[in-house]
């Protein structure tokens, strides 16, 4: 490990708390010290969350590393990284605070650990502004099989702003690498599915109703391709809060996967967030890539640490995949090229660093 520091500004590009997640995660497996400030500088509140204390506490503890400067509000983090570890992990956001966001810090950090690890986490399930956990478990885990890792796990309880609450277990067995992907036809629809949740005070008949009227607009979109979404409320002993919503997936011929989803305010207008559901989906389907647009920033790490050439078709490139490649490119030899095609559809490729772990147990799922 050099003792320099890195200096990463958390105010480039998205300007939020990815840049820091991305340069925790690619810090601790390479062992690389990084200095990170102006930390969510482009956020109404800046400096730290609780969220983001507990995903970098569980960075320290994972890889037995330092951390200076991790307090409520801090704008700037120093990080020294040590071995990654295995074993059991747990955090608390003690908020809303996105379960989907710590895993995006931890799981990188346990793929290459020499033993497996158990996560622990407590916050919030499904969430504005993160990915909802059924789209962590759905979409994120099948594109992160393509690059020959997994990970299982349960969904004890489920978490909604603003209390939180939720609890999520996870078990991830470490990989000797990540193998590149090559994701560049779409192909065609061949089944869509999903479901319409309520919990708290809201009443099943609404999640039965916006289930319906899902179905009945994705159905008269691809004739004779079998629709599957149902309405469900959750038990009182495994939901904390009210909370409502719909969470939707569509799978291709060529084995791609899409999401759409939408969460119900505190009134609950079962009409609305059904067509916003709807329409996140099938604007996922018909940008033409075999990615949709929320995985599209997650999948540059798992491109920058795999071992040989990764290509990815996907729709216009996000401002949070921007950001990640910035940051992947300024904490490893990794390099990205984007190219625009004729269809308006982006190729990003990357010849990943071949990241290996030091020691680790073979793959067991």
């Amino acid at each position: 490990m050099s003792g320099k520091e890195v200096d990463i500004d958390g105010s480039v590009l998205e300007g939020g708390g990815q840049i820091l997640r991305l340069a925790v995660s690619l810090s601790a497996i390479q062992q690389i010290p990084i200095r990170v400030n102006n930390i969510r500088a482009g956020r109404d509140k800046p400096g730290l969350r609780p969220q983001h204390l507990k995903g970098l506490e569980v960075a320290r503890d994972i890889c037995g590393g330092k951390l200076w400067g991790c307090s409520l509000q801090s704008t700037e983090i120093v990080f020294h990284p040590g071995h990654l570890l295995g074993g059991e992990f747990s955090a608390d956001t003690q908020t809303a605070g996105s379960v989907s966001l710590l895993i995006q810090v931890i799981l990188p950090c346990a793929l290459f650990s020499p033993s497996p690890v158990q996560l622990i986490l407590r916050g919030g399930t499904n969430a504005d502004m993160a990915p909802q956990i059924d789209y962590t478990v759905t979409v994120f885990k099948g594109v992160l099989e393509k690059f020959g890792a997994t990970f299982d796990g349960s969904i004890d309880k489920r978490g909604y702003f603003p209390r939180g609450g939720g609890l999520v277990r996870m078990n991830i067995n470490p990989v000797s690498h990540l193998q590149p992907v090559n994701l560049v036809d779409a192909g065609h629809v061949t089944r869509v599915w999903g479901r319409a949740f309520v919990a708290g005070s809201f009443n099943i008949q609404d999640a039965n109703k916006m289930a319906q009227l899902c179905q009945n607009q994705i159905q008269s979109t691809f004739e004779g391709i079998p629709v599957v979404i149902s309405g469900y409320k959750e038990h009182p002993q495994q939901a904390v809060g009210n909370g409502s919503g719909i969470n939707l997936f569509a799978e291709t011929s060529t084995g791609c996967i899409y999401g759409g989803s939408a969460l119900g305010k505190r009134h609950l207008n079962t009409q609305e967030v059904s067509a916003q559901a709807v329409s996140d989906l099938l604007g996922a389907i018909k940008c033409g890539g075999c990615v949709d647009s929320y995985i599209q920033d997650q999948m540059i790490i798992l491109m920058a640490l795999a071992d040989g050439m990764s290509r990815i078709k996907c729709g216009p490139l996000t401002l949070h995949t921007k950001t990640a490649i910035y940051i992947a490119e300024k904490l490893s030899k990794a390099r990205f090229h984007v190219e625009e095609c004729p269809d308006g559809t982006n190729l990003i490729s990357c010849e990943g660093i071949g990241m290996k772990a030091v020691s680790c147990s073979p793959m067991d799922f």
